[in-house]
């Protein structure tokens, strides 16, 4: 385990992330802290310096802090919403290709399918229409919807099991604090 100075930012471990559709249009950018990097795990911490009106969560308030765990030979990454307290608030889950990491910036190709965790571990899979849309749309291979279907399916299985990171206190990442100066502000479009 490498985890990252939680001193004040550094441009070392400050990076970008952009997520993009499948026909290589970008979708949303925010910049994040890496904290930790793993073998193919990376966490980030990051912090919305906007108010952003999301349509699965509602309204997301600026200073809403977050716990963000990409691994590069996954099909999806976890988001751990956390409260004032430092509490999970919920966990937001995509679907995706494995991210490309190249120490500035981390980037991946969006699949549409959402899984939303509440702190009880109880879960929603949810936008499966707007897979199915953007499959026919951007021409999904059937070889990148059956990794979807592996993806859902190992995801909900570490939800259902209580494996990391859907633990009550994640034991990577959580040791380093969120310090203020990280701030996410999402381009163009919001979450």
């Amino acid at each position: 385990m490498k985890p990252f100075d939680s001193s004040p930012l550094l441009p070392s471990n400050e990076i970008t992330v952009v997520v993009f559709k499948h026909d290589g249009a970008e979708y949303r950018r925010w910049r994040g802290r890496l904290v930790e990097q793993e073998g193919t795990l990376l966490v980030l911490h990051a912090e919305f310096d906007i108010d952003v009106s999301h349509h699965l969560l509602g309204e997301i308030k600026r200073g809403t802090r977050l716990i963000e765990y990409y691994w590069l030979d996954r099909w999806y990454n976890v988001f751990r919403f956390l409260d004032d307290n430092g509490s999970t608030r919920l966990y937001y889950c995509n679907i995706n290709k494995p991210p490309a990491f190249d120490g500035q910036l981390l980037s991946y190709i969006d699949l549409d399918i959402d899984v939303i965790v509440k702190p009880d571990y109880s879960y929603e899979v949810q936008d499966l229409d707007e897979f199915e849309m953007n499959s026919a749309k951007y021409g999904y291979t059937a070889e990148e919807k059956e990794r979807v279907e592996q993806a859902l399916e190992a995801l909900t299985g570490l939800i259902q099991s209580r494996q990391f990171p859907f633990v009550s206190e994640p034991v990577r990442g959580a040791h380093v604090s969120i310090k203020p100066g990280v701030k996410r502000s999402e381009t163009p479009g919001s979450r």
